[in-house]
């Protein structure tokens, strides 16, 4: 899709949250069409359920149920599978359930959902075996809305990433560990923060936590290489129609959950969720092309993902909102994604 296509971005600036992403998605309201939608899902991201700059704020989505409703009468459900945390926690520390009465919207725990069968790879790249939830799965218009953050592993999460791994279920997150084995969870507590940064760390989310029984999404963490190509694996499944990026407030450095606050003053939307991912990622100070996932949704044919065939609409010129993100102290070692004869894998 990538050779001579073109894209079409939002970019914004307001006088609130809530005020950047209404614009920004008014701007590409001719992109949305939803005559013959039966099911919305709105995703937002919870990497933590108790630290707001880690996770979706409540404003944006607003923001977003907003410019649906005022098109868009059907079902609607706001839905995430947080990592590690009961869910629920995240709709009620950060507001969410507020979002029901006020949009007739139904909040939905991903990783309480049925599960459908999907084919990624171990580190070894042997076939193996995630699942998603359902409800995502057969939504007929999906909306990812997630806050631009750097990443220890795959350099940023945006849009794309958001829906991939949020979409994976994790049946023991109810539980406080979710479901790491007691011994793991104290030596974890008790390692440096090197090991944490390590292929080491991988091994153990993909073997520990990712073994049969537990958590899909950490299946997923294979090794650098196979973690970016597993994202692209999964992504055809659960593609979002319309990504949204609440730059409000941003976070770099040691993200996606213990970084600092990037007070950025922006969103950007689009259908090309592609597109708006690799816009974000260089107005963050990141060449698109150096991230995995994204290179490899590329060649699948999912977006356009290169940032000269992107058009850049709204009230805002993007080298004015071009703002370096500081990296992951990780981003050497994440620059060491490609694998040898990908190809094959990609399918």
């Amino acid at each position: 899709m990538d050779d001579g296509a073109r894209a079409s971005v939002a970019l914004a600036r307001g006088e609130s949250r809530y005020g950047s992403v209404a614009t920004a998605l008014e701007r590409i309201a001719d992109q949305v069409r939803l005559s013959t939608v039966r099911r919305v899902l709105v995703k937002p991201n919870f990497v933590s359920v108790s630290h707001q700059l880690a996770a979706t704020h409540v404003d944006a989505v607003r923001a977003v149920l907003g410019f649906i409703r005022a098109r868009y009468a059907g079902s609607i459900v706001v839905a995430e599978g947080a990592a590690l945390s009961p869910t629920w926690e995240g709709f009620h520390n950060f507001d969410y359930e507020r979002l029901v009465e006020e949009y007739g919207v139904e909040l939905v725990d991903l990783n309480a959902d049925d599960a459908v069968p999907v084919q990624i790879y171990d580190r070894r790249l042997r076939p193996l075996t995630v699942y998603l939830a359902r409800r995502v799965v057969e939504a007929d218009y999906r909306i990812s809305v997630a806050p631009p953050k750097t990443h220890d592993l795959v350099l940023v999460t945006l849009a794309v990433k958001n829906i991939v791994m949020g979409s994976l279920v994790n049946p023991q997150a109810g539980r406080r560990s979710g479901g790491m084995p007691g011994l793991a969870q104290r030596l974890a507590g008790l390692a440096p923060k090197w090991v944490w940064q390590s292929g080491l760390a991988e091994w153990g989310k993909g073997t520990l936590l990712g073994r049969p029984g537990g958590s899909s999404k950490m299946a997923m963490h294979q090794s650098i290489p196979v973690l970016n190509l597993n994202l692209a694996r999964v992504a055809p499944h659960v593609w979002p129609h319309l990504a949204v990026i609440d730059g409000w407030e941003g976070m770099e450095g040691e993200g996606p959950g213990q970084g600092h606050a990037v007070p950025w003053r922006v969103a950007l939307a689009g259908t090309d969720s592609l597109a708006v991912d690799a816009l974000t990622a260089h107005l963050m100070g990141f060449d698109p092309a150096l991230v995995g996932y994204l290179q490899y949704c590329r060649q699948l044919g999912l977006g356009v993902g290169d940032v000269g065939q992107i058009e850049v609409v709204g009230n805002v010129a993007p080298d004015d909102a071009r703002r370096p993100f500081a990296p992951h102290p990780a981003y050497r070692r994440q620059l060491a994604w490609r694998l040898d004869g990908v190809e094959r894998y990609l399918g």
